[in-house]
């Protein structure tokens, strides 16, 4: 019984050392906020945060911890204020403010090299069938970026390097889940005197959604509160560039419960906005050159809204349903997940305008980055449509849609 109790008391003390071992490993090295907001780190009993200065402010009454200067700072996280567990890096970016834009645009998106969407296999010219790239390592996902040490940079670039091997073994360097590696493959010469891998790939994307916000103070946008996909493969683009441009909106496919609308736009022979410089899970980012294009109202700049001042309740957004006419509709936050800085599904929302609802069926693809406003601030922007109800779906802080805008690649 006694080696029984030992056991158990073993055990006991194992798993707390287990459980204080994650709550630690979750704690980020890293982290962006903005002056005076609230720090939230996720601890338990006996692990506390501090700065090595006397930054950090603490609220008497809720021991919320803020801190009010711009710049860098570094906290210190520890169990019992005796043994150092790890340094948190803290960048405090200044209050900003935007105006919301709502207007519908066109996304151009150049891929960093070349992206595997698919393989096949390849009939030679003597009518056999090979499969060039197997055994190689390369999977559908992957990005080409040098063929026989030069960088590849679009796909015709593949083609070519590919034909000049004259059917001799290529090096190639590709990226696997952001691991750089290489491989070895022989082209295949086909009957009609071209040498192939096997390989399908892609170098650039094109579609339209909604900006988001536009900040005066340092020119820069974001849009859509989502990152740019590969339809084939579901991976975030890697991109090299991207170009911003206006766009026309030729149909609404209006939505129903199980089968989301879309707003189907063209972006052929459209204006140039800017440039795209990040396209993350957070959104697209880069730099307006044309604000005139966009037809922003230069006297709606607001402030960002902090966590703690979003409400679930009444809220409107912004977008363009009919070419550069932004209108605003009502919606209702339901509820929000004030402690999420990993994804893009925030707050769940619900549209109760009959209007968009009639216009609309709801949440369509196209208005993702419809910017929320509520109380006279910029919240955050829509992001997702329940797919069994067209009506609701998920938004994204606003916050953290400019925090990743002032993050350096």
């Amino acid at each position: 019984m006694r080696k029984l109790f030992k056991k158990m008391i073993l055990l006991a003390f194992l798993l707390i050392i287990y459980m204080y071992v994650l709550v630690v490993s979750y704690i980020p090295d890293k982290i962006t906020i903005f002056e005076g907001e609230n720090i939230s780190l996720k601890t338990i009993f006996g692990i506390t945060v501090d700065a090595k200065n006397e930054v950090l402010e603490t609220a008497a009454n809720t021991g919320e911890k803020t801190i009010h200067k711009v710049g860098s700072e570094s906290l210190s996280v520890s169990l019992f204020d005796k043994l150092f567990l790890k340094s948190v890096d803290v960048s405090v970016l200044p209050r900003t403010t935007v105006i919301p834009v709502g207007n519908i645009a066109g996304v151009k998106l150049y891929t960093n090299g070349v992206l595997v969407v698919g393989m096949s296999e390849i009939e030679g010219e003597d009518s056999k069938t090979y499969k060039p790239y197997e055994n190689t390592g390369i999977e559908e996902g992957d990005t080409i970026v040098k063929i026989n040490d030069n960088l590849v940079n679009s796909t015709d670039d593949l083609i070519e390097k590919v034909n000049m091997s004259n059917g001799e073994k290529v090096e190639i360097e590709y990226i696997h889940d952001e691991e750089t590696k290489e491989c070895s493959i022989t082209p295949i010469k086909t009957s009609k005197e071209e040498y192939k891998l096997g390989l399908w790939v892609r170098d650039s994307a094109a579609g339209v959604g909604t900006v988001t916000f536009y900040e005066p103070s340092t020119q820069s946008f974001g849009a859509l509160g989502h990152g740019i996909t590969d339809i084939d493969t579901g991976d975030l683009l890697n991109i090299a560039s991207g170009e911003f441009v206006t766009a026309k909106v030729l149909n609404i496919k209006k939505g129903e419960d199980g089968n989301p609308g879309k707003i189907q736009g063209t972006v052929e022979e459209q204006e140039t906005i800017g440039e795209i410089t990040k396209n993350t899970e957070f959104g697209i980012y880069g730099k307006i050159q044309d604000v005139s294009s966009l037809n922003i109202d230069m006297s709606k700049e607001m402030e960002v809204a902090m966590r703690e001042e979003i409400k679930t309740g009444k809220a409107t957004i912004l977008c363009s349903l009919d070419n550069q006419t932004v209108k605003e509709y009502e919606i209702e936050i339901t509820k929000i997940y004030r402690d999420n800085n990993y994804n893009n599904k925030s707050m769940e929302i619900k549209v109760t305008d009959d209007e968009l609802i009639e216009k609309t069926g709801g949440i369509i693809q196209g208005m993702s980055g419809s910017p929320i406003i509520q109380n006279g601030k910029f919240i955050g922007a829509v992001t997702h449509v329940l797919v069994n109800s067209s009506t609701e779906g998920y938004a994204i802080f606003g916050d953290l849609m400019l925090k990743q805008s002032k993050e350096v690649n």
